[in-house]
């Protein structure tokens, strides 16, 4: 089974977020529910492994969606 990616940058929102936009963030990429993602990053929080640590390094990477300035390209095929 193939996932298609929604052809959306990754981006932290601010406007549905509970902390900080990440998960509703990786949600419109991933094309997925955002209450799915959020409850996977919270059982992710108690694996051995400290989930905590990429949330934050995705929390100061990722940009938010009122500073990318998605641009589009017209092309106009030649005759």
């Amino acid at each position: 089974m193939e996932k298609r990616m929604s052809g959306t940058p990754l981006i932290r929102i601010k406007s549905n977020k509970m902390i900080g936009g990440v998960a509703a963030g990786l949600a419109e990429y991933l094309n997925l529910d955002v209450t799915l993602v959020r409850v996977l990053m919270v059982g992710a929080f108690f694996t051995p492994i400290p989930a905590i640590i990429p949330y934050i390094v995705l929390w100061i990477v990722m940009p938010t969606k009122e500073s990318v300035q998605i641009t589009t390209i017209n092309y106009t095929p030649a005759n």
